[in-house]
Formats: C-alpha cells, sequence, structure tokens
C-alpha cells in the first residue's frame, strides 16, 4: 500500500480557464478578498457553475423530479471501476455497442470510466466540438448491466451536435441520468492509470438540491 500511485483526474479551478460555450455556464471568476498584508488572512470569492470543470451530473440536471447530487449515497461515489481503453476511437466518431461490449470486463462493475485521452484538447474549442460519444445502444447497454456511475475524460457523453437547439437533445445524458445513474465529466491525467481495474473516488462539493457540483477526483490501480 506504501506504493500506492494515487493520481488526480482534476482539472483546477482557474481564472480564465475552458467553460462551456452557452450563456447558462457562467465564467469562473476568482477574486482575492483577504490580504495577508492588510486583514492578515487570505480569502477569496469564487464564482462559477455547477458544471464547471471536472464535475458530476445528478439526474437533476435532465430529469424533472430526478434526485440533487446532495442525495446521491456516498457508496455510488468510492469503489471499483473498469477503465475502458477507447483511445483509437477518432474524433467525431461514435462508440457503438459492439466496440463497447468489447472492450468491457465480462462482469461489469457499477461504475465505468471511459479513457479517450481526450484531456489533450483542453483549452482548445474542439475540446467541446470534436470529442467522440457513444451511441444511445451502447448507453442503454451500460444502464442494463447495473452501471450506475459512468465517468469520461470528454466533456460530455453525447455526440456534440446533439444539443440544446437540435432536434435530438442529449439523448445519451438522458439515458443515463433518465435511470437514476451519476455523470462524471471533464477527467483528466487517466493515462497515468494503467488499469484495467481501478479505485475511483469522487468528491462532488456538496450542494442542495444541486443538478450538479464540481467535484475533486482520485484513481489507482488494483492490479
Amino acid at each position: 500500500m506504501s506504493n500506492m500511485k494515487v493520481v488526480d483526474l482534476t482539472f483546477n479551478i482557474e481564472q480564465g480557464m475552458t467553460t462551456f460555450p452557452v450563456p447558462w455556464h457562467p465564467h469562473v471568476e476568482i477574486n482575492i478578498m483577504g490580504r495577508l498584508g492588510i486583514e492578515k488572512r487570505e480569502t477569496r470569492r469564487l464564482v462559477l457553475g455547477t458544471h464547471t470543470g471536472t464535475h458530476c451530473d445528478a439526474p437533476r440536471h435532465f430529469i424533472e423530479g430526478g434526485r440533487t447530487i446532495d442525495e446521491m449515497e456516498p457508496e455510488l461515489l468510492v469503489g471499483e471501476a473498469a477503465l475502458i481503453d477507447l483511445r483509437d476511437v477518432p474524433e467525431k466518431s461514435e462508440v457503438g455497442l459492439e466496440l463497447l461490449q468489447s472492450r468491457m470486463p465480462d462482469e461489469v462493475p457499477s461504475r465505468v470510466v471511459l479513457r479517450y485521452d481526450w484531456c489533450g484538447h483542453w483549452g482548445d474549442m474542439s475540446y467541446y466540438s470534436d470529442h467522440p460519444f457513444l451511441s444511445e445502444a451502447a448507453a442503454q447497454w451500460l444502464i442494463d448491466q447495473g452501471v450506475k456511475l459512468l465517468a469520461m475524460d470528454t466533456p460530455m457523453p453525447d455526440n456534440p451536435e446533439h444539443g440544446m437547439g437540435c432536434d435530438i437533445d442529449s439523448p445519451i445524458h438522458k439515458i443515463i441520468l433518465g435511470n437514476d445513474a451519476m455523470l462524471v465529466e471533464y477527467l483528466c491525467n487517466l493515462k497515468e492509470l494503467n488499469g484495467p481495474r481501478i479505485h475511483f473516488i469522487v468528491a462532488p462539493i456538496k450542494v442542495r438540491d444541486g443538478d450538479g457540483a464540481p467535484a475533486r477526483c482520485f484513481g489507482y490501480d488494483l492490479n
């Protein structure tokens, strides 16, 4: 245990960081309020959204009456996960059911982490416009296997063309969150894990009635 390498899978929260390019995702503001040279202590004021940086989506994000981030059981957020290697999937490409099944272990755990190494696009608009995505059949299959937490190092599991204003609006979000499962988005540093089994830790801010929340995430190999 002393040689265990714990990997931080979380982007920093910082002024000017990448945020989803729509009006309802606020830009991050960090202002120094208390100063060591004047007030004798340092404090900061933070302005950020519930879906800023590495974060969790609770069912309420898309589902009317769905559970909120403070209502999700802690046991869901800590435990074994399957780390699925999808690095060979081209940009703007769909991960279909057959491909996903071929990469999954025989016994699918309740937590699944998808590795695309897409965090390398962080800071560029292609991060949002060109990422790979799941098919509806693949997402439904994960739910049918009992997956309750789906995480990824892309900004979302949906086709980036299927957003608000489109005839097809975020169907993968609706499949996952509509089945009372949770999404974890914007992971980074998955390349530092070997998999295929990891211990995954997700610690979202406990926002009362929150549709989601920024989270600190960690992982370490179990093999």
